[in-house]
């Protein structure tokens, strides 16, 4: 494949990113504007609460502090709804970066086959033309000696010694391609193979998260614990196929707290 359809393909992949970043940019702005419309609300039932608490029944308490709750509770779901839309946008950043320095690798793979490739076309085509030389030389020797004198059989008797002696350096030239392609077989190893390419190493410093110790990817949902450890858990790695309503914590939380 050329540098350019190498070049048309990325960008053809690039059209619709600007517009999905935009999307998620857009949500997660919405998102973040509704938390604040809530915590501002919150704040205000709070201080509503703290001023009439006293007056208060035990029931018109409890009514007002489930309110309060249900609002916390619901700020935090736009708060988890606007990092999984972080961190999928990271991802699709990310998944277009791997497709860059996968191609890249591909590219530079194919100029190092051809180069080596045009390397040994070229010994080939030298040993070719060596062997010609070398009949060639044989031939006129025996076309002189048919009609020549007895001296000049003796020169020509000569003659095709030294023709013998470049016969033998000839059939030496054959071992070219052999080390031609020990050449090759040793620098092959060093290029990239396409299968290889897509298991890219990830950045050395993304942060890694959940039970698994990896990076974040798909869907993912934090322990209600402040002081959880690890805070994010991919939801395969905790048994979870959709989120949980209410608060939820991780199996190491839950297990701290039934101690």
């Amino acid at each position: 494949m050329t540098t350019a359809l190498y070049l048309e393909h990325y960008l053809d992949s690039l059209e619709h990113l600007p517009v999905e970043l935009q999307r998620n940019f857009t949500l997660m702005r919405d998102l973040d504007t509704r938390a604040q419309n809530l915590m501002r609300t919150i704040d205000s039932l709070a201080d509503q609460y703290l001023r009439n608490v006293n007056t208060m029944s035990l029931e018109k308490r409890k009514e007002q502090m489930e309110c309060i709750q249900s609002q916390f509770n619901k700020a935090k779901e736009y708060g988890d709804d606007k990092v999984q839309l972080a961190i999928q946008t990271y991802e699709l950043v990310d998944k277009h970066i791997r497709r860059l320095d996968s191609d890249l690798a591909r590219f530079e793979a194919e100029i190092q086959d051809k180069a080596l490739s045009k390397t040994h076309t070229d010994d080939l085509s030298s040993q070719k033309k060596g062997r010609k030389k070398t009949k060639d030389g044989k031939e006129s020797g025996k076309k002189r000696g048919k009609g020549a004198s007895s001296e000049e059989e003796a020169k020509t008797r000569k003659k095709q010694k030294k023709s013998g002696a470049g016969s033998s350096s000839s059939k030496g030239s054959t071992n070219v391609a052999p080390l031609v392609d020990a050449r090759i077989a040793s620098v092959l190893p060093g290029i990239p193979h396409p299968a290889d390419v897509l298991d890219m190493p990830v950045d050395p410093n993304e942060p890694t998260y959940c039970l698994c110790h990896q990076v974040s990817y798909g869907e993912m949902i934090g322990c209600d614990n402040v002081d959880c450890p690890i805070e994010w858990f991919h939801f395969a790695c905790v048994g979870l196929i959709t989120k949980p309503k209410g608060k939820w914590f991780c199996p190491k939380c839950t297990a701290d707290r039934k101690k």
